[in-house]
């Protein structure tokens, strides 16, 4: 994929993942349309990008956890250049709390954030890429979306379930690419923004996100990948991906591991 001439949209634009991404592809593409629920934070993304290209960003503030206006958004997103190539699905909110006392209205929000919103914006944006014979799709997952860890039940489901139907849409449609992205620990701010079991946010950094991968590496990858038409990639450290060949080679012994591993 050549970027320089490309649209891209990019949700949870305002931190972390989304925040360094903005940074790596705004020289680099044609146009952006930066999302996330804080108008001022997108803003502040924004004049961090070069003078000679902030007026080809563009703010569109939106809640992944409100689908009625999901398509409104979508309307406008596709109205500042008359078109939307590649969709990055960013946005989401983590979890740290243990199954059996996690309120169900959490689970469901963890859903609702990162899966439900997540597909509202496709299934809208997904007709014009149709229409038009082309598009892309960039879905942050994660590496509990490959193999689930403790304190992280319904946000690991949400990732396992955007795989499932992302890798469908692939197999149905021969000129919408997709490309999954898996991060391991990456030093952001999804810990301290992460839900407990009632709901509030943790507060905390963990010490295995404050020791992780930068978030520019991270970006770094995703621009790669999209630039070579990756299917999926897994940004992590030695940890992670080694605990995803246990889980894929050797079950049974993952299954023991993961019970005595740090994780968070």
């Amino acid at each position: 994929m050549q970027l320089a001439d490309k649209i891209i949209w990019i949700t949870g634009a305002s931190s972390g993942i989304g925040e360094a991404l903005s940074l790596e592809l705004a020289t680099r593409c044609k146009g952006l349309i930066l999302s996330a629920r804080r108008e001022d934070e997108l803003q502040r993304v924004k004049l961090q990008c070069p003078a000679n290209v902030q007026e080809q960003i563009k703010i569109l503030p939106l809640d992944l956890a409100n689908a009625s206006e999901l398509k409104e958004k979508t309307e406008k997103a596709l109205s500042f250049f008359g078109h939307v190539d590649v969709m990055v699905h960013n946005g989401g909110i983590s979890q740290r709390s243990l199954a059996s006392e996690t309120l169900l209205e959490v689970d469901r929000k963890l859903f609702e954030v990162n899966f439900f919103g997540t597909i509202a914006l496709t299934k809208y944006l997904l007709p014009h890429m149709l229409t038009r014979g082309q598009g892309a799709f960039m879905v942050v997952s994660s590496m509990v979306g490959k193999y689930s860890t403790p304190m992280r039940s319904a946000y690991s489901a949400t990732k396992h379930a955007l795989h499932g139907f992302f890798d469908a849409l692939r197999a149905e449609n021969k000129n919408i690419h997709v490309c999954i992205v898996c991060p391991g620990f990456i030093r952001t701010n999804v810990s301290i923004n992460a839900l407990t079991a009632t709901g509030a946010k943790q507060g905390s950094m963990d010490n295995a996100q404050a020791n992780g991968l930068s978030a520019a590496h991270c970006a770094k990858k995703m621009r790669e990948a999209l630039e070579k038409d990756e299917y999926e990639i897994y940004v992590a450290g030695a940890k992670e991906k080694f605990g995803l060949f246990m889980s894929r080679f050797f079950p049974a012994s993952f299954r023991k591991l993961i019970k005595r591993m740090k994780v968070t």
